[in-house]
């Protein structure tokens, strides 16, 4: 019985991520409003039936697609926060670079801009309370990476490592809000912005 019910599980996840892996190809390849629940399970192989089974609707595709995005930097992040570099600024390139450069592998621009209005236009539903809890998630991580660095004495230990971790995450969600807001800036605009800004920050944390 434990056996058929590891296979079950198995095979459930299997089916899972071939509907994620299906959906964000075509959300990506032909635009979010052009996509079909139907084209979603032809291209995973399953039938609709089965698709709504695990998803009521394209913005319940979505959301998965976000979380298993951000369940995937978090878990990145865990080794920098567990060891960063003693140098403030460049742990928080090195964080956030996780954060970014992740952030268009299973979504476009266009992906994040849904997602984002979705969660504004209806704050009261289980889509917008769960992409807010990602958002607590990374900013969490942040805070962490803060207070690590003032464990290990390369950052004063008189300030607020919460407070300073969603300063600065505030910052990076508003950096990159506005990186997929314009499909002209690149990856490395977004970067060289966020570094500069955070400069001061770290600069301010640094022990004398």
């Amino acid at each position: 019985m434990v056996i058929m019910t590891g296979l079950r599980e198995r095979q459930k996840a299997d089916r899972t991520h071939r509907i994620l892996e299906a959906a964000s190809r075509l959300f990506r390849d032909q635009g979010y409003g052009a996509i079909r629940i139907e084209d979603i399970a032809q291209a995973a192989e399953v039938s609709v039936g089965t698709l709504y089974n695990y998803f009521t609707n394209k913005g319940d595709l979505l959301l998965a697609i976000v979380s298993m995005e951000v369940e995937e930097v978090l878990e990145s992040g865990k080794s920098v926060v567990a060891n960063p570099p003693s140098d403030i600024a460049r742990a928080l390139r090195v964080l956030l670079g996780i954060y970014y450069d992740h952030s268009l592998f299973y979504l476009s621009k266009e992906m994040w801009r849904t997602a984002m209005a979705i969660s504004i236009e209806a704050p009261g539903t289980p889509f917008s309370a769960r992409y807010t809890e990602l958002d607590s998630l990374l900013a969490a991580q942040v805070c962490d990476l803060i207070h690590e660095l003032q464990h290990r004495g390369y950052a004063r230990a008189d300030v607020d490592s919460a407070a300073v971790g969603q300063l600065l995450f505030n910052n990076l969600n508003q950096m990159f809000t506005e990186f997929v807001k314009q499909d002209s800036m690149s990856l490395s605009a977004l970067h060289a912005a966020t570094a500069r800004q955070n400069a001061p920050i770290a600069d301010l944390l640094a022990r004398r």
